[in-house]
């Protein structure tokens, strides 16, 4: 009998817990047969979503020596968190510590699972990945370790791609600027709070903060060098990350043209709302965990093109962490059928909007 394609998730944070609930409650159609999570610490507030996942179909795994702690709690564990990882034909880590984790626990089960995917935060943890970004870089065989980028990466790399990509031409990207005007916490955080808007440092001189590295990392993959710079500050929101952009090009354009390129590309929403809130509100309503799964959502009307058609301007809104949740969905897949993955992935085209 051959094995039963599970997947494993590690951490039930801002990432792990919509990510477990989109896998277990498209399981069937994902082709996958289980789903389990690992959680390091039991606890009283959090037992409630831990057993919400569980009644959806997932299983817990935890540390030997905390099995006793977390069934105590009303939280009962079906697996050590060495069975789940033994079982499993990919993990998914959505911890900040993919790296430690890949060095100290993931090396002793590279020979019986597929892959390995980390989140954004753990470069060098494997080849960066966004979906419908770089999947021609991907090979199958060879990806054992991937990571998926941030959330702030796929919607930086989705404007590139929609707007001065058109024919696979990286050389019509003369220059991209960015400023990532980042959100100070997630809505399920209790920490971060900032009094007032907090700048960050230019800490590479090519790239200016890791935004554009990351961007110019992934498209790498492709064989692109692309010539990228951003900045970055936090406000007090928990709302949405908001990127302010200016796209050089080589080819001369209007704005008409830059509107139908987003209007008809992939992963991209627009809208004609102009505020995070009313954005935020629309995922909330009618997203997937609340979670728009788009790259980017682009205001159309704040675009314009300037410099003789040359360059255009404007903002967008990224999604929170729903690209990222999309590309670990789809990466997961790809390891266990490169063949069918994104066939699979169309159970999530509802929650995927050309309009916002």
């Amino acid at each position: 009998m051959s094995k039963a394609k599970t997947v494993h998730v590690v951490g039930t944070g801002t990432i792990g817990e919509p990510l477990i609930g989109m896998l277990v409650r498209r399981r069937e159609a994902l082709g996958i047969d289980a789903i389990t999570f690992h959680k390091r610490t039991p606890l009283y507030t959090d037992r409630s979503k831990v057993t919400a996942v569980i009644k959806a179909g997932a299983a817990l795994a935890v540390d030997s020596d905390r099995w006793n702690d977390f069934a105590e709690l009303g939280m009962t564990p079906q697996y050590t968190a060495e069975q789940a990882l033994e079982q499993a034909s990919v993990v998914i880590d959505c911890t900040p510590v993919g790296n430690k984790n890949k060095e100290t626990l993931y090396k002793d089960y590279v020979s019986n699972t597929l892959g390995f995917v980390a989140q954004g935060s753990e470069l060098g943890f494997g080849k960066p990945y966004a979906l419908d970004m770089n999947d021609a870089a991907l090979i199958p065989g060879q990806e054992k370790f991937i990571q998926v980028v941030s959330c702030n990466t796929h919607n930086i790399a989705a404007l590139i791609r929609s707007i001065a990509l058109q024919d696979n031409d990286p050389s019509n990207l003369e220059e991209g600027r960015f400023l990532c005007i980042r959100r100070a916490s997630d809505l399920s955080q209790e920490g971060s709070f900032i009094p007032a808007p907090k700048v960050g440092k230019h800490k590479n001189e090519r790239f200016g903060t890791h935004h554009a590295h990351d961007a110019n990392r992934l498209f790498a993959t492709l064989g692109y060098d692309l010539n990228l710079h951003s900045s970055a500050m936090q406000v007090s929101t928990q709302y949405m990350h908001t990127i302010h952009f200016s796209l050089r090009l080589k080819e001369r354009v209007t704005l008409s043209e830059i509107k139908n390129r987003l209007m008809n590309a992939r992963r991209v929403a627009v809208s004609h709302k102009m505020m995070a809130s009313q954005i935020f509100s629309f995922g909330r309503d009618y997203g997937a965990f609340g979670r728009i799964l788009d790259h980017t959502v682009v205001p159309i009307d704040a675009l314009t093109v300037r410099d003789d058609g040359h360059e255009v301007v404007g903002f967008c809104f990224t999604p929170q962490d729903g690209n990222s949740l999309m590309s670990s969905v789809a990466v997961a897949c790809w390891h266990l059928d490169p063949e069918s993955y994104l066939k699979r992935l169309s159970v999530f085209d509802p929650f995927c909007f050309p309009e916002i």
